[in-house]
C-alpha cells in the first residue's frame, strides 16, 4: 500500500523564515512532531529493509513527503533543515517552480526517443547553453549522460580518443563516481571500493594540495604532483589529468591558491588534456557559476551533473571542440543520456541560477556560514578548520592534542543533529568532515537555525 503524503505542518516551533525561491509553499520551519524516525519513517524502513539491497543505505532515517526552500518534510509530519539539497543537487530549491512547471509540460508532448534515434531540441539547447556558460571563450562541444560516473568515465574516453594515450591521473582525495573506472579514480576505499575491485587500470594518483594538512603553497603541491607525474608515467604517455576544483567526498578541501592554474598550464604544455570535474562544484554553488572560475583556469573538458537540473537525472561533458569530435560517430551517447523531460528541467535551472542571483547567492550564503563556524572554530579547539567558498563550507574536526581526524566525534555530531531535525552530511578520507550544502533558496534565519543545532550538537559530545 502507498504512504500517503503528510499534512505539511500547520503551527511553528521555531521561528519562520521566508525563503527567497524555489519550490512548493512549505513553512519555511524546524518542527518535530515525533521523535525521529516517526512511526511512518519507521514502517518505511522496515519495508526498505524487505524490499530493498541493504547496500542502499540512508544517512537520514526518515522518509521524505514534501520539501521545498531549505526544508524537507517527512512522511510523519516533521519539517527538517535541509543543509544537503540531495548533495548539491536541489541548488534552486526542491521542486522550484519553474523546474516543475517546464517538467510537466514536457511530458505532455513526449517522455522519451532517445536522441541518437530521434534528435529533439532540449538537448541541443541544453549543449548551447553550457557551451556558452562554462570556462572559456573557444569552440565548444557537449554530451549529455544520465549522471556524474558515467560523464567522467566519457571525459576519460574522449582524452585517450584525442591523445591515442592511456593513462589517467588523479588525486589523493579524490570522488569521481562509482562505475569500475570511476572507482578506480576514487581514492577512499570504504564504502566506495572494499570488495569491488580489480579496478580500472592506467589510473595513477598523486598528491592533492591540502593547505590544512600538508602547509604548502599551491606551486609548492602543483611542483610536488608534477613530478611524480614526470617520473611515474611522464606527460607522453599521460592522456588526462582529472581533477575536482575542490574536492567534495574528499572532505571539501580547497587547494592552495595557484595550484590548480599550475596544474593547467603544465597540462597545456604537454598535450595533456586537463579535465575539471565540477560535478559537486558547479551551477553557482562555490560562488562563481564554477568552482574554477576563481582563478580563471579554463579546463579542456568540464563535468558537470548533480545541481544542473533542479534533481532530474542528467550529466555532461562540455569541452574544446576538436577533443569532443574526437571518437568515432557512436562512440558517445546512451540510451536515455539527455532525456527530454531531464532537459527540460536544465533549462528551467538555468534559468533560475540567473535570474534569482543564485550565485550572488551564495556568496551570500557562504559569508554566513564562514562568519559563525570561524567563530565556533575559536571557541572549540576540536574545529580544526573551517574551509570552502560559497555554499560548499565545511569543518574538520580533530583531536586538539595530536591534530588527528576524530571520526568518532563527527559521527556523534552528525548523530545529534540528525536527531534534531537537521539534515547534515559528512565526508572526508578519514570520516571526520561534515560538509554544509544548503539549497541556495534557504533563508538566512533557517540556516542560522541549523548551524545553531550541529553547535549544540558539538558541545555536547
Amino acid at each position: 500500500m502507498t504512504t500517503p503524503l503528510a499534512t505539511p505542518p500547520a503551527t511553528a516551533t521555531t521561528a519562520a523564515t521566508t525563503a527567497p525561491q524555489g519550490g512548493p509553499a512549505l513553512p519555511q520551519r524546524r518542527e518535530l512532531r515525533t521523535e525521529l524516525p516517526g512511526p511512518r519513517s519507521r514502517e518505511l524502513m522496515r519495508r526498505k529493509q524487505e524490499a530493498i539491497s541493504a547496500a542502499v543505505s540512508l544517512t537520514m532515517p526518515v522518509f521524505a513527503a514534501a520539501a521545498g526552500g531549505g526544508v524537507v518534510v517527512d512522511v510523519d509530519g516533521n519539517s527538517l533543515i535541509d543543509l544537503g539539497s540531495g548533495i548539491a543537487v536541489t541548488s534552486v530549491g526542491n521542486s522550484a517552480p519553474g523546474v516543475a512547471a517546464a517538467v510537466a509540460e514536457q511530458v505532455q508532448h513526449f517522455t522519451h526517443t532517445c536522441f541518437m534515434v530521434t534528435g529533439y531540441e532540449g538537448y541541443v539547447a541544453v549543449g548551447e547553453a553550457l557551451n556558452a556558460l562554462t570556462p572559456g571563450d573557444h569552440a565548444k562541444r557537449t554530451a549529455l549522460f544520465n549522471s556524474g560516473a558515467e560523464a567522467v568515465e566519457n571525459a576519460v574516453k574522449v582524452a585517450r580518443a584525442a591523445t591515442g594515450r592511456r593513462a589517467v591521473a588523479v588525486f589523493d582525495h579524490a570522488y569521481h563516481g562509482r562505475t569500475n573506472l570511476t572507482l578506480a579514480m576514487t581514492a577512499k576505499a570504504q564504502p566506495y571500493k572494499t570488495g569491488f575491485g580489480p579496478f580500472a587500470p592506467d589510473v595513477l594518483r598523486v598528491p592533492t594540495s591540502y593547505p590544512y594538512r600538508d602547509g604548502l603553497g599551491g606551486a609548492e603541491a602543483a611542483a610536488r604532483a608534477i613530478d611524480l607525474l614526470e617520473k611515474q608515467v611522464g606527460a607522453g604517455d599521460l592522456a588526462a589529468v582529472v581533477i575536482e576544483p575542490i574536492h567534495g567526498e574528499g572532505g571539501f578541501i580547497e587547494p592552495a591558491p595557484g595550484f590548480l592554474p599550475a596544474l593547467a598550464a603544465w597540462a597545456r604544455a604537454h598535450d595533456v588534456v586537463f579535465v575539471a570535474d565540477e560535478v559537486q562544484t558547479g551551477f553557482a554553488r562555490t560562488g562563481d557559476m564554477f568552482a574554477c572560475d576563481h582563478e580563471g583556469v579554463v579546463p579542456d573538458l568540464v563535468v558537470m551533473a548533480k545541481g544542473i537540473a533542479g534533481g532530474l537525472p542528467l550529466a555532461a561533458l562540455t569541452g574544446r571542440a576538436e577533443l569532443m569530435d574526437a571518437p568515432q560517430a557512436g562512440g558517445l551517447g546512451g540510451t536515455y543520456g539527455g532525456n527530454p523531460i531531464a532537459t527540460a528541467a536544465a533549462l528551467a535551472a538555468l534559468e533560475a541560477y540567473r535570474r534569482d542571483g543564485l550565485v550572488e547567492r551564495a556568496r551570500r550564503l557562504g559569508d554566513v556560514m564562514l562568519g559563525r563556524l570561524q567563530e565556533l572554530r575559536r571557541r572549540d579547539p576540536r574545529v580544526g578548520d573551517v574551509r570552502g567558498r560559497g555554499a560548499m563550507v565545511a569543518i574538520e574536526l580533530v583531536d586538539p592534542a595530536t591534530g588527528a581526524p576524530d571520526a568518532a566525534l563527527t559521527g556523534r555530531v552528525l548523530a545529534a543533529a540528525r536527531r534534531q531535525g537537521v539534515v547534515v552530511l559528512g565526508a572526508g578520507t578519514h570520516g571526520n568532515v561534515i560538509r554544509f550544502l544548503p539549497p541556495l533558496v534557504i533563508g538566512e534565519d533557517l540556516l542560522a537555525e541549523g548551524l545553531d543545532v550541529v553547535a549544540d550538537a558539538l558541545a555536547a559530545s
